[in-house]
């Protein structure tokens, strides 16, 4: 297992994208609120760990709607800014450095586990083991994803073909936002009732916005050197000039959440 707080195995370290991440990443609409809770999926009054938290956009926004929230994420420096944004926002979440193998909670306490844009960075097998035993009979996991779409000719799909260009060994291009691997693991793990649904949205990006969000990625500051960040910054903004002057952007997105349950039994 990777040290808390450190890079995992690929180079990734978040923690150094803390102030663009904190800034830029428009984070999760607020539809998946709603969605999961018409499936009786925090719902004000139940207990909930966010897994790879990051800066809290899912903790926070379940906070807001009556839930009781601990965000888990190994790395400090992201956490330090979910601590922030929580209290701007006058919303109550417990932050802890953990990681979703390990979380060091107590066993058979929570109503729902979720993970927010973060399960390919987990070992699957571990991390569903983790979520059963911390689940109370019954609990819910819920892994959802709010992915850009590289479209044929838009800026999505320009800007992923320069991160490939500055970053060779990035590899998570030409993505559609749909997992069907994590409903295996689900069922691997031992999860019931699994269901999947999407919703396809356009998020409103400034210039300066959509560079930001690019530079918190795993492809660019949280893999590239400050130097290399800088150049392909640099290279980023004179291309949305050229061939994306349009400001602001709107960029394709999709929503897409797999939910399951714990055995009642």
């Amino acid at each position: 297992m990777r040290e808390i707080g450190k890079v995992n195995s690929d180079g990734i370290d978040f923690g150094k994208t803390a102030q663009d991440y904190a800034k830029h990443r428009a984070g999760f609409p607020a539809i998946v609120f709603d969605l999961l809770q018409e499936r009786g999926i925090a719902i004000p009054g139940q207990s909930l760990v966010d897994l790879g938290t990051g800066t809290g956009t899912l903790a926070r926004g379940f906070a807001a709607r009556g839930v009781d929230v601990i965000g888990v994420d190994p790395a400090e420096a992201i956490l330090e800014q979910a601590r922030l944004m929580a209290q701007d926002e006058g919303v109550s979440v417990t932050f802890q450095r953990g990681s979703s193998e390990e979380t060091g909670l107590e066993s058979g306490r929570f109503d729902v586990v979720t993970a927010g844009q973060c399960w390919h960075w987990f070992e699957a097998a571990r991390a569903t083991k983790e979520c059963q035993r911390i689940l109370r009979p019954g609990g819910y996991l819920a892994i959802c994803h709010f992915d850009w779409l590289p479209l044929p000719g838009n800026v999505v799909s320009a800007t992923e073909s320069l991160i490939q260009k500055h970053n060779p060994r990035w590899g998570m291009s030409d993505g559609t936002g749909i997992y069907p691997q994590w409903t295996i693991d689900m069922a691997r793990g031992g999860f019931e009732e699994i269901e999947t649904f999407s919703q396809d949205l356009l998020v409103r990006y400034s210039h300066e916005d959509w560079r930001g969000r690019i530079r918190a990625s795993a492809g660019v500051s949280a893999s590239l050197s400050p130097e290399d960040v800088v150049a392909f910054d640099k290279e980023h903004a004179d291309l949305l000039h050229r061939e994306f002057p349009n400001d602001p952007l709107f960029i394709p997105h999709r929503l897409w959440c797999a939910v399951a349950r714990k055995p009642r039994e």
